[in-house]
């Protein structure tokens, strides 16, 4: 497509040309992104997991700089994808690390070839059919979804965003500009449409609690896009399952909370390392390793009892700042607030639409 990265490196799989990275040694993790979104999701996480593991992220088909082909966006199509480029590499079983929408990839991947899943990270995950918006059963029907989507996907991108974040700072001019690129590739609203109209969860959430792999379940607190309530729900399906909250953060936990969940996921992602023979060494590279708060070791993820959900609320972050979106505020919020407050956000006029 016009404007590719330079450098960036592709691999034809299915009949699509994919975009991926493929970095550092050790446990092999698979990252997702999530809805309208694109590897440079994980651009925090990344350098801390790969010292450690190999790390492959890819732009899932019809977004980012992946093909946008007709056919199957589903959940399940897509788990088919991952599999054929982690077939391609060479890599036989992984961490599936996902966010929102791509979690629902991830959950369809574990369900369909779980003798290659170790264990599961989870943000803010897109899975229930509860959560569809309205405009995404809409836009099942034939004419309906054209109409819809041609005339409000790429409008208002910085108020849809703004709904993703505690602090609207980090949805500065240079970030809605990158979006409204993204939006701008050749057919990148009908492949946005088209994984809406194959959202369909309602059948395979069922299946759900039959995933005992390890998952950490990592969640923002003032999420308005998968609120928190979803994580809980999730917690309680999934039997394996150890759910983090982090205080004065939206959708975005890996930008919003960066230091403290990259430590909380390293912990857990470590637990491979560790039933390996590899030497733990329990020193993250994201975080110094202790709690924000209190100065105290943060104690590592562990498989709880089946059933329960189980809420952990992580320290405040630390005051450094996401390589992107920069917020231009200098210090954004959640950081140096003394007092507890409630996101200000506007409510996204497109019912949730876009950002998953």
């Amino acid at each position: 497509m016009p404007g590719e990265p330079k450098g960036a490196t592709f691999a034809k799989v299915q009949g699509a040309r994919v975009r991926f990275v493929d970095e550092g040694k050790g446990p092999a993790v698979v990252m997702l992104h999530g809805f309208a979104s694109s590897l440079e999701t994980w651009e925090r996480v990344r350098p801390a997991l790969s010292p450690r593991h190999r790390v492959i992220a890819l732009d899932l088909k019809g977004f980012g700089w992946t093909d946008r082909p007709e056919g199957d966006y589903s959940p399940r199509a897509q788990a088919e994808l991952v599999r054929a480029l982690l077939d391609q590499r060479g890599v036989r079983d992984v961490a599936v690390v996902a966010h929102s929408w791509g979690a629902s990839v991830a959950l369809q991947f574990a369900l369909a070839f779980p003798d290659r899943v170790r264990r599961l990270a989870l943000y803010d995950a897109w899975v229930f059919e509860e959560q569809l918006p309205t405009t995404f059963h809409w836009s099942r029907a034939g004419g309906v979804g054209e109409v819809l989507f041609g005339a409000f996907y790429d409008q208002n991108p910085d108020e849809k965003m703004a709904m993703a974040f505690f602090d609207r700072r980090y949805v500065d001019e240079k970030f809605v500009e990158a979006v409204e690129r993204a939006m701008e590739r050749p057919g990148t609203t009908a492949a946005a449409l088209q994984a809406s109209r194959d959202q369909r969860f309602a059948e395979v959430q069922q299946r759900y609690p039959k995933i005992e792999k390890p998952a950490l379940l990592l969640w923002g607190r003032e999420d308005r896009v998968t609120p928190l309530s979803v994580g809980e729900r999730l917690a309680r399906t999934l039997p394996n399952s150890t759910l983090k909250v982090y205080p004065r953060c939206g959708h975005f936990p890996m930008i919003e909370a960066a230091a403290a969940s990259t430590r909380d996921l390293e912990a857990f992602l470590a637990q491979d390392r560790a039933a390996s023979g590899e030497r733990e060494d329990t020193a993250s590279s994201a975080d110094a390793g202790e709690s924000a708060s209190s100065g105290k070791p943060e104690h590592s993820t562990a498989p709880r009892p089946k059933n329960p959900a189980h809420s952990a609320a992580t320290p405040s972050e630390s005051p450094e700042a996401p390589s992107a979106p920069q917020p231009s505020a200098p210090s954004p919020a959640g950081v140096d607030d003394v007092g507890e407050r409630k996101p200000q956000l506007s409510p996204n006029p497109f019912d949730r639409g876009v950002g998953k």
